[in-house]
């Protein structure tokens, strides 16, 4: 497995209080990063986190609040970890809400935050991590999409989700190119079914749902220095699922 020393960079990782962006944040912190716990509402969820990452051998550790949906937050959560930590040379856009529900019994509300959280968040976070990133030598974006979104997967159960995740693989690819001149690499993980999941089919690839340390390989691929040439690609960590199969 990759081991990748980040003890001079620092790693922002959008909802990671709780969850796989807990367990991806503390595997920057377990090989030296400096850390900035992001959180929207859950405090004290973060300030566990961080005091995770510190034992387990981050540099600094700190936690963030804000609304990855809004501009303004954005920037703000931005230059508070500019202001302790340093800029961002690791941003991992996780943060995406999931309504397992049917389309057309979704609320409006529900239909939006699912897209905005998913797409929009990770579009403000990157555009607002670039600036500093494309005048470093070193800068990783890793987005988390959804397995089978880039072969146009849809269903009336869960539709917006797929069309946001859908979107974030689109995004990964634009902005792979759009900074391939630069020491930035954009790349994504893209899982079916994980140990946390709110839902479990009744049949799993290999009789599991994906770890954590599923997630956490390839994640540290992508965040090696020696990974320099690999952008814009998007691995699926699902087993060998196929949607399609009849």
């Amino acid at each position: 497995m990759n081991e990748p020393d980040l003890s001079d960079r620092t790693a922002l990782v959008t909802g990671s209080a709780r969850g796989v962006g807990r367990e991806l944040l503390l595997a920057t912190a377990d090989r030296g990063a400096s850390v900035a716990v992001h959180y929207h509402t859950s405090a004290d969820a973060a300030r566990e986190v961080a005091e995770a990452a510190r034992e387990r051998g981050a540099a600094d550790a700190m936690t963030v609040q804000g609304d990855v949906t809004d501009p303004e937050s954005v920037d703000g959560l931005f230059a508070a970890v500019e202001a302790e930590l340093g800029d961002v040379d690791v941003l991992v856009n996780n943060v995406g809400d999931f309504a397992p529900a049917r389309w057309d019994d979704l609320e409006f509300e529900t239909w939006n935050r699912v897209l905005e959280t998913n797409l929009n968040g990770t579009y403000l976070c990157s555009k607002r991590a670039l600036p500093s990133m494309r005048e470093a030598d070193y800068a990783r974006i890793v987005n988390v999409g959804y397995a089978s979104s880039e072969k146009g997967l849809v269903s009336p159960k869960n539709f917006p989700y797929f069309v946001a995740k859908a979107g974030v693989l689109m995004f990964t690819r634009m902005l792979a190119a759009d900074t391939q001149n630069e020491g930035v690499t954009v790349n994504a993980i893209s899982p079916y079914v994980v140990e946390n999941s709110d839902e479990f089919p009744e049949e799993l690839p290999r009789d599991r749902p994906a770890s954590f340390e599923d997630l956490i390989n390839p994640l540290l691929f992508f965040l090696d220095p020696d990974s320099e040439y690999v952008s814009g690609e998007n691995v699926e960590v699902d087993g060998g699922w196929l949607p399609e199969d009849v």
